[in-house]
């Protein structure tokens, strides 16, 4: 199958300019995709235009990442129902260096004949002076052909309207576009289907200029079978930083996917072929419980965005809650298991600790009448293990890595009790 092919079996070709599929087959292209540094990490919805750099650039083709550290400074308008506050230069600089160091992740920049290249478009459009950029790109704007679009339309016909600001957002990423052109002979650019208007208004910017002619192709945005959002929790965003969301949170993500989506997300974030997909989707169908799919599909993109250690400390995690089985792994582990599980210190005691003292000191319990009760009827556990006997004491050594226990109270409420020194 040819790149465009499986771009369009994948679902990944929303629209493409006319003579794409031909160039792609018989050239080496350019292409790129913009980040705008909103937050100091990209998220989920991000991948979709970063695999498909990286697909291009498994093909032969050269990827540019273009964070966009200028039009980050205002913001692009497109469907968005109001004007977004603007973040601060110090903001935007911090949120370009989180992306940076993420996007090498994807990206091989060290590939012999087409490697990936990182630009920020803050080097040329933080020096930009207004009377020649009105002269040498604004005359070639039509502000009717603007105004006609339906991402600025919708902002017209809202009651707070659009700034000038962000009205000259696809101006400015028309500009990257040329800039990309003329620097490194950049035929193609990719994006949302958000971003049609913007992309094909950067083409007729070179088109005019230069007089070439160069490409685009816009990516489906993305939206769950439900109609909700997709990359969305209760928590917040699914962020691709391990610090903001924690990679086995993340497997859990993709692992709780719906099973009438999780075919369309095998074949968008994951590198797997037509005949695996299509098996593990005759086995959704035959076997749904079993949720081979979306098991699958959790290992492919954990491993692709947190790498092969995070899979397995994942499913490891996994089985844990599952087995109750706490013996293999670390505090560091159990403490991303159970980040929003509510937790307590208590000092250490060479003595050790009465069960009942740990039941109420972690918040299982009101009361140590209530904590005997527990024990007695048989749900309180202590890293996993059913706990009999009201008088016992627990020692260090009964502790994970002599620091941490995990205190359960009937199937499903977890407290955490750390032993801290001094």
């Amino acid at each position: 199958m040819d790149l465009y092919g499986e771009l369009a079996w994948r679902g990944l070709v929303y629209d493409a300019t006319e003579g794409l599929r031909e160039a792609l087959d018989r050239e080496r292209l350019t292409a790129y995709s913009g980040f705008d540094p909103t937050a100091p990490s990209l998220h989920v919805g991000h991948l979709l235009p970063i695999l498909a750099l990286a697909r291009l650039q498994q093909c032969g083709h050269s990827p540019i990442a273009l964070v966009g550290g200028g039009t980050g400074l205002i913001g692009d308008p497109s469907f968005k129902a109001a004007e977004r506050a603007l973040l601060s230069v110090e903001q935007v600089e911090a949120n370009v260096a989180g992306i940076h160091t993420q996007l090498a992740r994807f990206l091989d920049f060290d590939a012999r004949t087409n490697p990936a290249r990182l630009v920020n478009n803050a080097e040329w459009l933080t020096r930009l002076a207004a009377i020649d950029f009105m002269r040498d790109v604004g005359k070639h704007f039509s502000v009717n052909a603007m105004m006609a679009k339906e991402s600025v339309r919708r902002r017209l016909e809202g009651a707070g309207g659009i700034s000038y600001t962000e009205f000259s957002y696809p101006l400015l990423q028309s500009y990257d576009y040329l800039v990309l052109h003329d620097r490194f002979h950049c035929t193609l650019q990719l994006g949302g289907s958000d971003q049609w208007g913007n992309i094909t208004a950067g083409m007729d910017l070179i088109r005019r200029t230069r007089g070439q002619k160069v490409h685009g192709l816009v990516l489906p945005l993305l939206m769950t079978a439900s109609g909700s959002k997709f990359g969305k929790t209760e928590a917040g965003s699914v962020w691709l930083d391990a610090q903001l969301t924690r990679p086995y949170h993340f497997y859990q993500f993709w692992l709780n996917i719906d099973d009438r989506d999780v075919v369309q997300y095998l074949k968008f974030f994951t590198f797997l072929s037509e005949d695996d997909v299509a098996e593990l989707e005759s086995a959704t169908q035959s076997q749904p419980e079993r949720r081979l799919a979306q098991r699958e599909l959790a290992r492919q993109v954990t491993r692709i965005v947190h790498g092969a250690e995070a899979v397995g400390h994942a499913e490891a995690a996994a089985q844990v809650l599952f087995s109750d089985d706490f013996s293999n792994l670390s505090m560091g582990q159990l403490l991303e298991v159970f980040p929003d599980v509510p937790s307590s210190t208590t000092g250490y005691a060479p003595e050790g600790w009465g069960l009942v003292d740990l039941l109420l000191s972690s918040g299982a319990v009101g009361s140590k009448g209530e904590a005997t009760r527990l024990i007695r009827s048989g749900g309180a556990y202590v890293n996993g293990q059913r706990m009999a006997d009201e008088k016992r004491r627990l020692q260090s050594a009964d502790a994970i890595d002599g620091q941490l226990f995990v205190v359960r109270k009937g199937k499903r409420d977890y407290f955490i009790v750390r032993i801290v020194s001094g």
